[in-house]
């Protein structure tokens, strides 16, 4: 039995998932190096970004699940709803989270700048997450690449 076979045959559908996830998470680390012309391992693990590996989990849960249980499996319709749900989350409430993060963390600097150092409670306080949701474009592509992912990893 070959590696594949031990990896994707332990749970096939699990571990689908998790490639959706891992391949998203190193792209969006990518993605971040060509833009920013240097490496932040954050974006490895950190939510935001492009492609969007929220997506590309769960539409890789969903096909993986369509694939090895059937598209008209009760398994399957939970797996596509609950994709759904979190692409919405995405990008909705998550990411005005994520603005109103930003205008939160500026209001704070210029308190800051204000003061000039007097109130040390508020130097103390940290920076919100500010990339925490998706634009509808990184939620696309990150479900493109979750689809994909589904479909070329085959059924063990």
């Amino acid at each position: 039995m070959g590696l594949f076979e031990v990896i994707y045959g332990w749970n096939y559908v699990l571990m689908v998932s998790l490639t959706g996830w891992l391949v998203a998470q190193v792209l969006k680390t990518l993605v971040d190096f060509v833009i920013m012309k240097e490496i932040n391992w954050e974006r490895m693990v950190g939510d935001g970004g492009m492609p969007s590996a929220h997506s590309a989990t769960v539409t890789s849960l969903a096909v993986a699940m369509g694939r090895y249980c059937g598209i008209s499996s009760p398994l399957f319709a939970l797996a596509a709803i609950f994709a759904i749900i979190v692409m919405h989350d995405a990008m909705g409430v998550r990411r005005e989270t994520g603005e109103q993060a930003k205008v939160l963390n500026k209001m704070l600097e210029e308190w800051m700048e204000l003061l000039g150092g007097q109130n040390s409670s508020l130097m103390d306080m940290k920076r919100l997450k500010e990339m925490v949701g998706h634009t509808p474009l990184q939620v696309m592509f990150g479900a493109i690449l979750g689809i994909v992912i589904g479909l070329i990893i085959p059924v063990v």
